[in-house]
């Protein structure tokens, strides 16, 4: 049930960041059903390429992709008062996307008995491939790219699974919860990892 809820709730938000950022590139309605289900599907594509699941169980997740569809659609036809507030919830979606496969990439992974290291990266790779995807199409930076603290949190909840420090349907949920809370904090208050910039040490050997 934890596997369902986490699959429906991903999907959903990932779809509608997807579609978001499509209208905020002024992408046409075909573009917007486009990004939105590659930023939804993306990730666990990725996934199941680098864990050896074939592809093609992507297919079987019909129900997913017609949830999908019916979240991009209902964004479509929000009402134009609404445009203003699209950036701040693309990233709150973005968020709770993020969180939701993050823990069930990292949950899948320990299905099929992978390694700790293995549970990270399908961790990592679910929660951040569809934004990237969903990101490199739109001709932006990809957010896991960028100095604000993104795949961290993907990270963090890989290993508290992977050493199994959290495992029942009710810590999952917390967790679940926590990595939202963190991702929104980060975005909010411009949390960042270290970082150099040969840009900045040039114009300094310049001067």
């Amino acid at each position: 049930m934890t596997w369902e809820v986490l699959s429906i709730i991903g999907t959903i938000a990932f779809a509608i960041s997807g579609a978001i950022v499509a209208m905020e590139e002024e992408y046409d309605i075909l573009g917007i059903y486009i990004l939105g289900i590659v930023t939804a599907f993306g990730g666990g594509a990725i996934r199941n390429l680098l864990i050896g699941v074939p592809v093609t169980a992507l297919w079987e997740q019909g129900v997913l992709f017609q949830i999908a569809l019916f979240a991009m659609t209902t964004v479509f036809l929000f009402p134009h008062s609404l445009l203003k507030h699209w950036h701040k919830w693309g990233n709150f979606t973005d968020a709770i996307g993020l969180s939701a496969f993050a823990i069930q990439g990292a949950l899948y992974a320990v299905n099929m008995g992978h390694p700790t290291s293995a549970v990270v990266v399908a961790a990592v790779l679910t929660g951040s491939g569809g934004g990237i995807v969903r990101d490199l199409l739109a001709g932006r930076k990809p957010l896991v790219l960028r100095a604000e603290i993104y795949a961290f949190w993907a990270i963090i909840a890989g290993l508290l699974i992977g050493f199994e420090v959290v495992k029942q349907p009710i810590e999952l949920y917390i967790l679940f919860i926590g990595i939202v809370v963190l991702r929104v904090f980060s975005y909010t208050y411009n949390w960042k990892l270290p970082n150099r910039s040969l840009q900045t040490l040039s114009k300094e050997q310049s001067l």
